[in-house]
């Protein structure tokens, strides 16, 4: 595919249209090959059912990528209880996963240029399967926690370049098709932590092992891995060389300004993750009931995610909307460890509209602060490099103040704090200034 195929990119006729004005997904706006020369090319497909096939493989990748999260939280108190694991280690497990997301990003793109994005995507499903299988194993002498370890920080790696590498292989090969496969993929994603949230307790309480819950998220993405392997296979990648475009990101005030929106936004995105159940649970909600309720905040997600970009982008600037949702995701949040558990529908139905749109919003900034895609680029891996990897603090955070306090009072105390650095960083990248 020529760069004259790829939106955002100048080609012979004339300079490239700005990449705010594009109509697309802000998580399918960034492509990590965006440097690449020679161009990255399509998936080589053999008709256009292998098209098809390609979709739907893509979109199944998707609907792994936030179960390893979700799954955890949903039977934490029956690890932490049969497997006696020590506060720090709870802590780290619900960190560490986050931290790899911003440590293996970079790394990515330069897989990609020596192996093909296809075959490191191939790579990443079967070490996630393998993480998946290899969390719940016990070690003789030794017991679940160095294989919960290994596994967790196996499957954050993966994901990570997952993460990356997704958005640019939707919009490399389904360029007339982009709102379709963006929507269809953007929706696995969080449907995956939905199902995670909803079903492992169930599993849980059907089997009476907490490690049979867990293990059952490695047949989803084991299907996933052999669908996959004919096709990534097949590819030949053709080695590639990086040359930069755009302005350096680091040393601009706006990219700080939307990137530490983005690292506050994570530390409540993957809180709730982590430790949303457990904090319903230790409120006294029954287990299944409380996944069920984590479950439905997460589809309240999708909803602010669909309708966000399009309501920030219909305005001068986002300085409104990005305060306004980042104070509704902290007051929602801070809600469901204080407000009337009587109410607790409304509280996490309130955190899940505002988390979806908060996310969105500020995917969102990274078309509408940049000029160019190259820019885009960069800035999205800045975002995701700096956000995930300072955002797990928020997991961190909470960890340690639950088992410094034994509550999770002060951990809602944190997250009117954040929501509040949220609705100020957000204001500051809502104003209408460039990269």
């Amino acid at each position: 595919m020529t760069s004259s195929n790829r939106p955002g990119v100048a080609d012979a006729s004339g300079p490239a249209e700005p990449i705010r004005y594009q109509a697309l997904r802000p998580e399918i706006a960034v492509d990590a090959e965006i440097d690449d020369i020679p161009a990255a090319a399509p998936t080589q497909l053999r008709s256009q059912r292998g098209l098809i096939y390609l979709g739907i493989c893509l979109v199944l990748i998707g609907l792994n990528l936030r179960t390893v999260f979700s799954s955890f939280s949903a039977v934490l108190p029956e690890i932490t209880s049969d497997a006696g694991l020590p506060g720090w280690a709870v802590v780290v497990l619900t960190t560490v996963p986050v931290t790899l997301l911003g440590v293996f990003a970079p790394l990515a793109p330069v897989l990609a240029r020596r192996f093909g994005a296809e075959r490191v995507l191939l790579g990443a499903m079967a070490v996630l399967t393998a993480g998946l299988l290899l969390r719940p194993t016990e070690v003789p002498g030794a017991g679940h926690l160095p294989t919960l370890l290994a596994g967790t920080a196996a499957c954050g790696a993966a994901i990570a370049l997952c993460n990356v590498l997704l958005p640019g292989v939707v919009k490399r090969d389904f360029p007339h098709r982009l709102g379709l496969m963006g929507g269809l993929y953007t929706t696995a994603i969080c449907a995956s932590a939905a199902l995670g949230a909803g079903f492992t307790y169930p599993v849980f309480a059907a089997t009476g092992q907490w490690t049979s819950a867990l293990w059952s998220w490695a047949v989803p993405a084991g299907v996933v891995l052999l669908l996959f392997l004919p096709l990534a296979v097949r590819q030949h990648p053709v080695r590639h060389q990086a040359v930069r475009g755009g302005v350096n990101v680091w040393r601009s005030a706006v990219a700080w300004q939307v990137t530490l929106f983005m690292v506050l936004q994570a530390m409540m995105s993957f809180s709730v993750f982590a430790w949303l159940a457990p904090i319903l649970r230790d409120r006294g909600i029954e287990g299944g009931t409380a996944g069920l309720i984590v479950s439905v905040s997460i589809v309240l997600q999708m909803l602010g995610s669909l309708f966000a970009p399009a309501l920030a982008t219909r305005f001068k600037d986002q300085r409104m909307i990005n305060t306004v949702v980042a104070l509704m995701t902290g007051g929602g949040f801070a809600l469901s460890i204080f407000g009337p558990t009587e109410l607790i529908w409304i509280w996490t139905g309130l955190l899940g509209l505002g988390q979806g749109s908060l996310t969105a919003v500020a995917l969102t900034m990274i078309m509408v602060r940049t000029r160019d895609a190259h820019t885009a680029a960069h800035l999205s891996g800045m975002m995701q490099g700096v956000g995930y990897g300072v955002g797990s603090v928020g997991t961190l955070l909470v960890g340690q103040l639950h088992q410094a306090t034994g509550g999770f009072t002060a951990a809602g105390v944190l997250f009117l704090v954040v929501g509040a650095l949220a609705a100020f960083f957000g204001y500051r990248a809502g104003r209408n200034k460039f990269v």
